[in-house]
């Protein structure tokens, strides 16, 4: 059985994060779809939340698993017997800050990295983004789940109230 291992903040999970698992689902037996905590950066949703959304809008993919993890992907990897980690890329800049981490990893366990390019409709859509158009009161109910757009909207209308 191949699994791999998508791994990432997902604050929130937008329709790329959702087209790099929908095609990725694909070419593996198991999916495991990982949130876990990198203190670089600040998040909107806690990990229960950012799991829940997940579940959610990874329910219709089959072989998609969500999972919560801490400490380093490549001990989460060993620990669930993955054989590949999985990175979507958006351009440029996104690979020259994955790549790196992707030779360490191989370095440190010999895991390797998979990079799966966004499709050009949803190549500049990042959480990061959607979160501050959001916040400033823009309409990003094209880049996310209805059910994650109402969580999106409580949470900032919480957060400004």
């Amino acid at each position: 059985m191949t699994r791999a291992v998508c791994p990432g903040s997902f604050d929130p999970v937008t329709y790329g994060h959702l087209d790099i698992f929908r095609r990725t689902a694909g070419l593996f037996d198991e999916l495991v779809v990982a949130t876990g905590t990198n203190i670089s950066k600040s998040r909107l949703f806690d990990p229960d939340e950012r799991l829940e959304m997940l579940r959610e809008a990874c329910a219709e993919i089959p072989n998609v698993t969500v999972m919560g993890f801490t400490g380093l992907i490549v001990d989460f990897c060993r620990e669930i017997d993955a054989q590949a980690i999985v990175k979507g890329l958006r351009g440029g800049n996104d690979y020259e800050y994955e790549l790196p981490m992707a030779q360490m990893n191989a370095h440190l366990t010999g895991i390797e990295t998979i990079f799966v390019p966004t499709t050009a409709r949803l190549g500049y859509v990042s959480s990061s983004l959607v979160k501050e158009v959001a916040s400033l009161g823009g309409d990003v109910s094209e880049f996310v789940t209805p059910a994650v757009h109402e969580r999106l909207t409580a949470k900032l209308a919480a957060r400004h109230a």
